[in-house]
């Protein structure tokens, strides 16, 4: 990582928090994430109805088996989210459903496998014109040391680093508690951004209309691990210990 790239990595510790919510959490400390997702989802995207969802918050039946984490600005204001669907007797993850993979897919230990969703960050910081509803634009495939610039030409946090601190609390997360595989619905330009920080997705299935055109994908956190340690050692030691 060069030295642009590690100050932009620094800038997330002083411009944001990052938080992690323990699966079954008090639903009232999450409302700010739900209400998140509700302005995103409903109110920006239109892929759910606002009507369903009249306390302004977007809850959905996998939430309760489902660990979340946040990024919050200097205000306390969450400016990102997301989720780790965790596995649960019975129940199949929440992709399989709205974008199958093919056939021939063969699923890694259920027992050691979540499905990351609902990531969305909010307007304030994806600004741009072209700027996905994960903040994602062109130009971030530049890599980690292209700055963010508003309409006003005011530099701010790299969007997709924001994205980057809340995949770091899930990894931190996942550590801890035995998940080595992600699944994970994206658009190609969020799966091909990644992939320059060193998050490679392998593709399961084909693309699929699933709150826009996503494709399945899977992570497998020890070969992220290995490629990071060989390409990226302080990227890897920020994911596993670094401010």
């Amino acid at each position: 990582m060069d030295s642009d790239a590690a100050a932009s990595l620094g800038a997330l510790a002083k411009y944001f928090s990052l938080h992690s919510y323990q699966q079954g959490s008090d639903g009232a400390e999450l409302n700010d994430l739900y209400a998140l997702r509700y302005q995103i989802y409903c109110l920006e995207c239109h892929f759910l109805n606002a009507a369903r969802y009249p306390d302004g918050l977007e809850i959905d039946d996998h939430d309760q088996r489902s660990a979340h984490f946040s990024a919050t600005n200097a205000e306390g204001v969450v400016a990102g989210t997301a989720r780790l669907v965790l596995p649960q007797a019975d129940l199949p993850f929440p992709f399989f459903d709205h974008c199958p993979p093919f056939p021939d897919f063969e699923p890694p230990p259920e027992s050691e496998s979540g499905e990351v969703s609902r990531l969305a960050v909010k307007r304030e910081y994806r600004r741009r014109a072209g700027d996905t509803l994960w903040g994602i634009n062109e130009s971030h495939l530049k890599g980690p040391s292209a700055p963010d610039e508003s309409p006003h030409g005011e530099k701010r946090v790299n969007a997709p680093l924001l994205v980057l601190g809340l995949y770091r609390q899930i990894y931190r997360f996942s550590c801890e508690n035995g998940i080595r595989y992600w699944y994970a619905a994206m658009e190609k330009g969020l799966a091909r951004v990644l992939k320059i920080y060193g998050f490679n997705f392998t593709p399961i299935g084909p693309e699929s209309d699933y709150y826009g055109p996503v494709t399945p994908y899977l992570g497998d956190l020890r070969r992220l691990e290995r490629e990071l340690e060989a390409s990226n050692p302080a990227l890897l030691w920020w994911f596993r210990s670094g401010p």
